[in-house]
């Protein structure tokens, strides 16, 4: 178990290297670019009639945006948390936490304290499946009530972890761990991956389990692996320069999940509303942003995050009103085209290969 100043120290490299350092997934890309939506030149439709509202973990949002989890733990995530929550709850979208981890084992409170300015929105918990599945439901339900969360994610990080300098490597009962929680737990458990993605066959594995809501959180953005490589020494940073860019690209983790069931929010290197439009069509419910909000804070603090989120929400309304779509539903059944490199992810069969203008062979 790491000391609280070890915890500390890992949640602050996290925001000076998110926020300022060279931790972009290196050749890889999420892939969202490989997707054209089809323009409508004649969408018959006003601005005022895009309806972007969405349901979400039991949750209505009035955008198909979250400021995905980035931050907790140490004391300079207080005040960013807290500016990213009202902003959330401003209009009307979600806020996730990062890691809960500092709380659950240490009751660091810093960074986890947004219900004051955040009364309706939809906030996300936040802890890894090995410390899950190291702790009783009842503690995970006490944590979930301490911080007001409306949702618990369940984060799935191998990758991470092995380059990590403090991380796990017995990753064994993480299913069993996710069907106990989701019988005993009283509010939604959505299932995240950490910049890696989500596969079809690890969907097809949660559904039996009673999980109705996950998380992509995909390559092509920021690379957690890296984060990490740049924070280890010796084997560690050595693995992390191999395994930098290992993962699912966003784009071909939501296109994997098509057809299951599944509620899906896609992160992972989405920076503008274009970029979560694209996932709205590929079948994800919203989109989640992350390192662009954390960006917009260190510029200039919540006016700047409540700028930046407007103009997300703003892009994907027009998004929509330029493929003839009054909602997220309706781009989520409108026609698409693919580039092959995208093209390739999607299963044979799945609603979203009928939507294709040309279907993969």
């Amino acid at each position: 178990m790491s000391p609280p100043a070890s915890i500390s120290s890992r949640k602050a490299d996290h925001i000076d290297l998110c926020a300022q350092g060279d931790v972009a997934f290196r050749g890889k890309t999420t892939l969202l670019e490989a997707v054209e939506l089809v323009h409508d030149a004649l969408p018959d439709l006003a601005m005022a009639e895009v309806d972007l509202s969405v349901d979400f973990a039991g949750k209505r949002l009035r955008a198909p945006l979250v400021i995905a989890a980035m931050t907790g733990g140490v004391d300079r995530a207080e005040a960013i948390n807290r500016d990213l929550a009202s902003v959330a709850e401003e209009l009307g979208i979600g806020f996730a936490f990062g890691s809960q981890r500092p709380l659950l084992l240490h009751g660091i409170e810093d960074g986890y304290r947004v219900r004051d300015v955040a009364p309706t929105a939809l906030v996300l918990g936040n802890i890894g499946v090995v410390q899950a599945r190291q702790t009783p439901t009842g503690r995970l339900a006490e944590l979930v009530a301490r911080t007001g969360a409306d949702a618990l994610c369940v984060h799935l990080n191998p990758a991470m972890e092995v380059v990590q300098p403090e991380g796990d490597d017995d990753f064994r009962g993480g299913l069993d761990t996710i069907a106990r929680l989701v019988a005993e737990l009283p509010v939604p458990v959505i299932v995240k991956e950490t910049g890696c993605g989500l596969s079809r066959a690890v969907g097809q594995r949660l559904v039996p389990a009673g999980v109705r809501w996950v998380d992509t959180s995909g390559a092509g953005g920021t690379s957690w692996v890296g984060v990490e490589a740049r924070r280890a020494e010796g084997r560690q940073a050595t693995l992390g320069e191999t395994f930098w860019d290992w993962g699912i690209p966003t784009a071909a983790s939501v296109a994997q999940l098509s057809g299951l069931g599944l509620g899906i929010c896609a992160t992972g290197g989405l920076s503008t509303g274009l970029d979560v439009a694209r996932a709205l069509a590929l079948g994800a419910t919203c989109g989640g942003i992350a390192r662009t909000f954390l960006q917009a804070h260190a510029r200039g603090g919540r006016d700047e995050v409540l700028r930046a989120a407007r103009t997300v929400i703003d892009e994907v309304r027009v998004a929509c009103l330029l493929t003839g779509c009054r909602s997220p539903a309706d781009l989520a059944r409108a026609p698409l085209a693919l580039a092959p490199a995208l093209a390739r992810w999607v299963p044979a069969g799945s609603p979203l290969a009928d939507r294709l203008l040309r279907p993969p062979a």
